[in-house]
């Protein structure tokens, strides 16, 4: 602990974000460049050391955030970095795309701002990348056996990168033609710039794995065929079977899933595409669902110069304190400003909303089109906690272009996968699996959102590194690698 007082004398300041009216007509990541490094080490002093860090436990990876806010107090870089890589195989993506419940954690916001973990954390790792602290460290000798990872998500790619470095050869095979899982094409480029996926693919070809793109396993690569050739294979497919809106008008022209929506508009990003065929351009955009995939398609639509965009909630519009029913240290619902959030505000993208771009309480009933049969029109009414409807509440939304963003259930079975090899799933949709990952077919493990359903980027990275400890395990009847949780473990809640 640098300075006792730190936590008195220094106010919480966060990364700033660049102008709406600038950040929006590009696809760059929403802060200001080179702004944090100014501030971080003041506000890493913030940090009190505390006898018991909460914020351990709130976070999955079990992160040494104590240690690393000191030695970054201190502008000891290479010390902080090795802290720092000792739980988190990639925290430049944790930096930029996880909630931060270790914030939520933190014993100083039992009463005061908390420290700026998240933001500590991603400059460590971008400090680490810019001074040559982050070297590929391939294997001293090979073990001989071999590990095939299916998915290229956080969880699929810290197993592979686990792996790797301990002997095993190991490759990952990802459906789509580019390495990343969701990280490459449900992920907008405001929120994380793919240059950053790019370093850590790289440096992890540097120690050895093999990564094999546009290969699905259970259509271009018989399941069983892939089970015969590796001595162990790992699942981190993710949770990709999305949840419908059964509601009248549904089969209208317009109406689709946000990650049939993303993906299009990454594309664009990367070259592939010159305009997205699903464009939010010159649209009345209406955003089904409250959450994150939902906050990501309103930052795109705002970007592709939407005519409007309104996002709906069913849930009420949460208090920006803490409640009784969300006591310290949990991950509280209140209510947050995302970085897209704040631009559809300024930009008032939704005049009808009540607050920034998104309506509370607020339940699809129908969708209505034209003659030709496109969605123009979303019917709604308002809900009470009990999500029933309030007499006298209907209204109506103009809707050129419908995105459901509801979550998702389990791993997608189209590519045969789950069928092939006769995999056993739980009573969720999600892949069954026992206290050491392993799944009812010998060799076979589940690892991240396709076993654990749909979470955080910090639980998947989480479960790459446990699935990891497991595998090895297996292979070597060796303990040689960290498991920072179990199958069954869940984040805090009251």
């Amino acid at each position: 602990m640098a300075d006792p007082k730190g936590f008195l004398t220094t106010s919480r300041q966060e990364w700033p974000r660049r102008p709406v009216e600038e950040r929006v007509r590009d696809w760059d990541e929403v802060y200001v460049p080179g702004a944090l490094l100014p501030i971080i080490s003041a506000q890493a002093n913030r940090c009190m050391d505390c006898g018991i860090p909460f914020c351990h436990d709130a976070c999955p990876l079990g992160n040494l955030i104590p240690e690393w806010n000191d030695l970054v107090s201190r502008e000891d870089w290479r010390a902080a970095s090795e802290r720092l890589h000792a739980t988190n195989n990639f925290p430049e993506f944790t930096g930029r795309l996880c909630p931060a419940p270790c914030e939520a954690g933190c014993v100083l916001a039992i009463n005061q701002p908390a420290v700026t973990i998240k933001n500590v954390e991603a400059a460590i790792a971008d400090r680490a990348w810019a001074d040559g602290l982050t070297p590929p460290r391939p294997p001293d000798r090979l073990s001989g056996r071999t590990v095939a990872v299916v998915g290229s998500g956080p969880a699929g790619l810290a197993a592979a990168q686990q792996l790797t470095r301990v002997g095993h050869t190991v490759a990952v095979y990802e459906r789509d033609d580019r390495i990343g899982g969701l990280m490459r094409y449900g992920i907008p480029g405001f929120k994380m710039e793919k240059h950053h996926l790019e370093r850590r693919i790289g440096q992890m070809e540097a120690e050895g794995t093999k990564f094999r793109a546009s290969t699905a396993i259970g259509r271009d690569i018989g399941a069983e065929e892939l089970r015969a050739r590796y001595d162990a294979v790992v699942l981190a497919v993710g949770a990709t079977a999305w949840r419908e809106l059964p509601v009248p008008g549904r089969e209208l022209a317009g109406i689709h899933q946000a990650m049939e929506y993303l993906p299009l508009a990454n594309r664009v990003c990367e070259g592939d595409l010159d305009v997205s065929p699903l464009s939010a351009r010159g649209k009345h955009v209406v955003i089904v669902g409250g959450g994150d995939t939902g906050a990501d398609c309103l930052g795109t639509a705002v970007r592709e110069e939407a005519a409007s965009v309104t996002q709906l909630d069913i849930y009420p519009q949460p208090a920006t304190e803490r409640t009784e029913t969300d006591p310290w240290p949990t991950y509280p619902k209140i209510y947050r400003l995302s970085a897209a959030h704040e631009e559809a505000r300024d930009l008032v993208t939704a005049p009808a909303a009540d607050a920034d771009a998104r309506l509370f309480a607020a339940s699809t009933l129908r969708f209505t089109g034209d003659e030709t049969g496109h969605v123009r029109a979303l019917h709604l009414v308002e809900v009470d906690a009990a999500r029933k409807p309030k007499p006298g509440t209907e209204r109506t939304l103009p809707a050129d272009l419908v995105l459901l963003a509801l979550g998702f259930s389990g791993p997608d079975r189209g590519d045969g996968l789950v069928d092939q090899l006769g995999l056993a799933l739980d009573e969720r949709g999600t892949i069954a699996r026992d206290a050491g990952f392993a799944t009812n077919v010998p060799g076979v493990f589940a690892a991240g959102d396709a076993a654990r359903g749909q979470s955080l980027i910090v639980w998947a990275i989480a479960e790459g590194r446990a699935v990891a400890a497991a595998v090895d395990r297996h292979l070597t009847g060796s303990d040689r690698l960290p498991s920072p949780i179990g199958p069954y473990d869940r984040p805090l809640r009251a």
